[in-house]
Order: C-alpha cells, then sequence, then structure tokens
C-alpha cells in the first residue's frame, strides 16, 4: 500500500503560537510549586525543541531536574497546552486543510507519526477538525518509541505500507522517512520560524514553502 505519513508540528500546526506560551507558563507553575529556580528559557530555545521526543526536550529546557519533576513538568505541559486548543488557540499552516483533503480525495491514505504525547496530538487535529482525515495516529508517547525512525517502522508495519511519502519539518523526519524507504518531502515554509539548524533538510528529495506544493509533487507524479 502506498501512503502519506505526516509529522505534526511544524509540518501541519503552527507549533510555536501554542507551545511557546504554554511552556512559559509551565515554568511559572514549576516556581510557585518550588520544583524550579532558573530563568524562563527564550521563545527560541523553547522552539529548539519541537519536534524532539520528550527525554531529548527535558534534557534541555530542564537538565538538571530529577525524573519526577521531569514527569510533572510533562503533565502541567500537556494541560497547558489542551486549556488552549480548547479556547480555539494554534493555527494550521496555509493550505493545510484544503491540501489534505484533495489529497484524501485522490483515494491517498492519510498518517500521523509525532514525537508529541498521544492527547496533545489528537487535540490539535480535533481542534482544527482534521482527525477524520486520518487512517491512523501514531505518537511517540503511545509507542515509548525512542526515536521517529522506530515509530513511522511500527506505522508502516501496521498498516502494510510498502511505499509512499514520510513529510517533516526536522531532520528526525528526513531520517525517519530515508530509514523506512519512503521518499522525504521537508517543510521550510516562507515567512514563518524555522526550527532546527540550516541543513535541517539537506537529505530530503524535495523541499516545499508552501504546503500546497505538495499536490504538484504527490498527485502529478
Amino acid at each position: 500500500m502506498k501512503a502519506i505519513i505526516f509529522d505534526l508540528d511544524g509540518t501541519l500546526f503552527q507549533t510555536e503560537k501554542l507551545a511557546v506560551p504554554a511552556a512559559e507558563a509551565m515554568f511559572r507553575d514549576l516556581r510557585e510549586l518550588g520544583l524550579y529556580s532558573g530563568e524562563t528559557p527564550s521563545a527560541a530555545k523553547i522552539q529548539s525543541v519541537f519536534g524532539m521526543t520528550h527525554e531529548e526536550i527535558w534534557q534541555r529546557l530542564l537538565p538538571e531536574a530529577d525524573e519526577e519533576t521531569r514527569k510533572k513538568a510533562d503533565r502541567i505541559l500537556l494541560e497547558k497546552e489542551l486549556e488552549m486548543l480548547a479556547e480555539g488557540k494554534g493555527a494550521l499552516y496555509p493550505g493545510v486543510d484544503e491540501t489534505l483533503k484533495k489529497l484524501k480525495n485522490a483515494g491517498w491514505p492519510l498518517l500521523i507519526a509525532s514525537n508529541g504525547l498521544l492527547p496533545y496530538v489528537r487535540g490539535a487535529l480535533e481542534s482544527k477538525g482534521l482527525i477524520s482525515l486520518f487512517e491512523g495516529i501514531y505518537t511517540a508517547g503511545e509507542f515509548e518509541t525512542g526515536s521517529k525512525t522506530d515509530l513511522v517502522n511500527i506505522c508502516k508495519e501496521r498498516h502494510g505500507i510498502t511505499s509512499g511519502y514520510m513529510v517533516g519539518d526536522r531532520r528526525s523526519d528526513v531520517k525517519a522517512g530515508k530509514e523506512n524507504h519512503l521518499t522525504v518531502i521537508g517543510c521550510r515554509y516562507s515567512g514563518f520560524p524555522q526550527f532546527g539548524e540550516h541543513d535541517e533538510l539537506a537529505d530530503a528529495d524535495y523541499i516545499i514553502g508552501d504546503f500546497k506544493e505538495l499536490l504538484s509533487i504527490i498527485l502529478d507524479s
């Protein structure tokens, strides 16, 4: 079966509009609980962890915290994100809704593989009316995978995927696609914040500056 596997944050969803204020609120709560005494990381530093596994996130943002504090931070951050999603905060990138529907109508099975926690990923998709478009949602939090490569492999095996596309914005997405024998489409949207290094997508097969470009790559190929 051919299919398209999408990352969520930085690919479909403008993560910074939700995750930065949620993380800032989380650090305030940790200070009030006496679990953290440092400064709140800058927005740039918070953005730098988008797309990482939760273990990698806390190694960067709470390097000196014990495991219990990191688990507490996970719970608080998720609560803040879900509250904000319920309030209608957060946004898709331009063209995501209509492009996904066109791909679905053209017969392409669509799936999600994200390093985020399942309640957040489902919440983001539900809040924007996208969840019904996807045949499967795979998260590192649910499957306890240590890498995006392993997560995409689980997705492929469960759905009998033999070929198709991996669409994402981080090096881990490129690696996951390549190692699972998928064509990789890297997302670097013009006029929006970029997460990661300047060569993050160097090994992608395609790089798009607008989500709608997927149609010409996938439907016209």
